[in-house]
């Protein structure tokens, strides 16, 4: 097995990633807690790289790293990169984001998953970007999962993240498509 280091300290984002590698020749690990990469990039892929290169420079080795978010087309996009920072709590993000758009018609939008590998000397060895479309619900709807997942609605399942079980949002969500891409890269770069 290839230690790949994942650039988070959240033991949840390790687990989820993990299920995506199963049977892959790839082990992985969090970064050291006192090692903090500061997202400065003004996209999603921009921060992921930032994350993937400054962590496999630290512990030199392979890392990955992941930059993710809401963008909804009315509100030109937002929240955004800041969709973590868009209130202190999930319930608070929701609230702004439902009176934001208020009774607007429009309520298309997407979750964006950017993925970096980096090789231990820091250089890119794989990226990709993982797009689930959709629209933001009136209102909540289900008990699973974490952030906005209660008022993004897929059309394509006819469910929110929330309402869905897990493997449906693992397959089809943003995470799930980007892994998708990423996973025969990532079988091509085994060292």
């Amino acid at each position: 097995m290839t230690p790949l280091i994942v650039a988070t300290g959240n033991p949840g984002k390790l687990k989820e990633m993990q299920a995506y590698l199963v049977g892959t020749p790839w082990e992985l690990a969090l970064k050291p807690p006192e090692l903090e990469v500061e997202e400065t990039g003004d996209t999603f892929i921009a921060n992921a790289r930032l994350k993937a290169v400054q962590v496999a420079i630290a512990t030199e080795s392979w890392a990955i790293a992941d930059d993710s978010g809401l963008a909804v087309a009315a509100l030109d996009g937002a929240p955004g990169l800041y969709s973590a920072r868009y209130g202190a709590t999930d319930g608070e993000r929701i609230d702004k984001l439902l009176a934001a758009l208020g009774d607007r018609g429009d309520r298309a939008a997407e979750f964006i998953c950017a993925l970096v590998v980096a090789r231990p000397d820091g250089s890119i060895a794989a990226e990709t970007t993982g797009i689930c479309p959709g629209e933001i619900a009136r209102s909540r709807s289900g008990s699973g999962g974490f952030g906005y997942d209660p008022i993004f609605y897929v059309p394509e399942v006819g469910q929110t993240f929330a309402d869905m079980p897990p493997d449906t949002k693992r397959a089809i969500g943003h995470r799930g498509r980007a892994f998708a891409q990423l996973l025969p890269q990532l079988a091509a770069l085994h060292p």
